[in-house]
């Protein structure tokens, strides 16, 4: 009697159990599936914060429907090359940052961050609150492409360095591995020499000497590339870049194809990531810092003086550039930066209501 009862019990177990695993297991092939090269490589903090953080947000919140295959840069096509990879059709989309195609188009600037410009907390707001990712979108859509931001990165390092900087003149002559818009500003307010390598090769350019000082990015991205094991100095604090953004792009047409339900998640998938990148930066940097610190390197802390003419050239120099891009007749970049500059000065206006330490 007592066997038929355990019985009983088992063969009214087994169909939950097995309806569990049903619910739990993905029945069908995905419906989205997208290969995505990156800017950096494979296992980079870059990578596996931003990159790897999102493919498995989106394969969690599609239940399985959508299955994003990050490649590291290289393994599909160059480190540089991802978004003409994108708009080629050579991939499905693409995972890069805005900071590589300043040269192509200024009014990346805006989104890449630049010397004088939001810091992350302001930054992320006026990108999902005040109109920013809209914009970004409308950009990338005159593009032929469509974008996710998946990265809103913390404020970097400004150099690791083989040489001393502490004012104005150490930048003169300087050979510098960077991008973007600070590029454009250390060249043309400072006559330091920039150059710009893959991501992959800054390391090997630093130890070797091939430039004076490298920027890459926050201080616990940098430090598994191990560039404080290269330069005895590190630079702070990161004017140059307060904050930046990293985008899957997708080609306006295979985003088209995606079903609409699919669309939302994606999104969803996309901004959880970009939330959950910015406190894993935040965390990680502090202990990189409290390690650096606790090293043998020594941390130079820019005065004040400097790091605000530093932020005004970078100011300078973005509204500059939109100024000539609307005498050419290309608004865009000038309406952009307005309201961009119009969120900072409403953040700064009212800023003295927030504790952020």
């Amino acid at each position: 009697m007592n066997i038929m009862k355990s019985n009983l019990k088992t063969t009214k177990w087994i169909p939950s159990v097995l309806a569990t695993i049903a619910l739990s297991s993905p029945l069908y092939a995905a419906e989205v599936e997208w290969r995505v090269p990156t800017s950096v490589p494979g296992g980079s903090p870059f990578y596996e914060n931003f990159l790897e953080r999102f493919a498995d947000n989106a394969e969690r919140l599609t239940a399985g429907r959508v299955e994003i295959s990050p490649f590291g840069a290289g393994v599909i096509v160059p480190a540089l090359q991802v978004y003409d990879a994108v708009k080629e059709g050579t991939v499905e989309a693409g995972h890069s940052t805005p900071s590589y195609l300043v040269n192509q188009n200024p009014i990346n600037a805006i989104f890449a961050g630049f010397p004088g410009g939001m810091g992350s907390q302001s930054y992320i707001n006026w990108i999902y609150e005040g109109g920013g990712q809209q914009a970004l979108q409308e950009v990338r859509a005159s593009e032929g492409l469509h974008s996710l931001i998946v990265g809103i990165g913390s404020t970097e390092i400004f150099a690791h360095s083989n040489v001393p900087i502490n004012g104005p003149d150490d930048l003169d002559g300087l050979k510098y591995r960077t991008s973007g818009p600070w590029a454009e500003v250390v060249r043309e307010y400072y006559n330091a020499v920039p150059t710009v390598v893959p991501p992959g090769d800054i390391y090997t350019l630093l130890q070797r000497k091939g430039v004076d000082a490298i920027e890459w990015a926050t201080p616990s991205s940098n430090y598994p590339e191990g560039f404080h094991e290269a330069a005895r100095y590190i630079i702070v604090p990161g004017v140059h870049q307060p904050t930046f953004l990293w985008e899957v792009v997708v080609r306006q047409d295979t985003w088209d194809q995606v079903p609409d339900d699919l669309k939302q998640l994606i999104e969803s998938a996309a901004k959880l990531t970009t939330y959950e990148g910015l406190t894993n930066f935040y965390h990680n940097d502090l202990i990189a810092m409290e390690n650096y610190r606790a090293g043998r390197n020594e941390v130079i802390s820019l005065d004040e003086a400097f790091v605000e003419q530093l932020a005004e050239n970078g100011r300078a120099w973005i509204a500059a550039r939109a100024a000539a891009e609307s005498d050419a007749g290309n608004p865009a970049m000038e309406e952009i930066l307005e309201d961009y500059q119009a969120y900072q000065a409403r953040w700064n206006a009212q800023k003295d209501y927030l504790i952020t330490d």
